[in-house]
């Protein structure tokens, strides 16, 4: 098992084009940790932002009766790929790992798998 600053070190070491991570508790919208983003990626408010993105689709499947979990959500930029993977391990639901990816450089299969074996080995 590791902590969160060590699982956000290797999301952004080991995920090829990664530009920044975040750990985000989406019942507050807060980030419980980030790394990288700068002055073009806020995590902070990206954090915030994508915690209406998972609240929205959580309702919507709520709404359609849809009895499935969400994996993850990618959202596709012209530069950038942003995915949110909600966590589902002991004592981790209403968290999810946010990682901002540059698209000339990320491998998005490669990215989804590295994510969620960060994933299983996170303890929050």
């Amino acid at each position: 098992m590791v902590n969160v600053e060590t699982a956000l070190k290797e999301a952004t070491t080991l995920i090829e084009g990664a530009i920044g991570a975040a750990l985000v508790d989406y019942g507050s919208g807060m980030a419980l940790g980030t790394i990288g983003g700068g002055k073009d990626l806020d995590l902070a408010v990206a954090a915030a932002g994508n915690t209406d993105v998972v609240r929205a689709k959580v309702r919507t499947m709520e709404l359609l009766g849809l009895k499935d979990e969400i994996e993850d959500i990618l959202i596709t930029l012209g530069s950038q790929y942003h995915l949110i993977r909600l966590m589902k391990g002991r004592g981790s639901v209403g968290f999810f790992l946010y990682l901002a990816l540059d698209k000339k450089r990320a491998n998005l299969a490669m990215a989804r798998h590295q994510l969620k074996k960060i994933e299983a080995e996170l303890e929050i």
